[in-house]
């Protein structure tokens, strides 16, 4: 399913739909993995920041998740044409309307690099023509908070 990624902080934030990613466990902990293309105005947030949120949906926000995959934070208040909204858990972006957030703390981040690639036609269908160059960094975050919808 698709789930919303938010980055950011009181002063500004962004968040962005994501399809691959993950739930687990690393190094003794509990995780969530995302991958966001370096082209998104998202990965400033992922970057900049220590903390990031993984909102989760049940299918009835789906065309809101769908606007929120495809404009771009840089260009407007994307968040508001969406019809949905954020407040900030301890400091960190969450979507008010998600089923389940998780709120983590980044562990680890590293591109997925051309020259790791095993699978040429991975490389090829998703890493060619327009998106030629614009790769995904994966980044791994501790989840620190689970919060249900009531």
């Amino acid at each position: 399913g698709w789930a919303l990624l938010a980055a950011g902080d009181a002063e500004a934030a962004n968040c962005m739909t994501v399809s691959w990613g993950g739930v687990g466990t690393l190094w003794g902990k509990p995780v969530a993995t995302v991958y966001v293309r370096k082209s998104r105005y998202t990965k400033e947030f992922m970057d900049g920041g220590d903390y990031f949120s993984v909102n989760l949906f049940d299918g009835t926000e789906r065309k809101a998740l769908g606007l929120l995959g495809r404009v771009s934070g840089r260009d407007g208040d994307k968040l508001a044409e969406s019809g949905l909204t954020q407040s900030l858990v301890e400091g960190v972006p969450v979507i008010d309307q998600a089923k389940l957030v998780l709120v983590c703390r980044k562990a680890y981040a590293g591109l997925l690099a051309p020259e790791h690639f095993r699978d040429p036609a991975a490389e090829d269908k998703w890493y060619s023509g327009q998106d030629e160059g614009n790769y995904h960094t994966m980044y791994i975050g501790y989840v620190e908070r689970a919060l249900k919808a009531e």
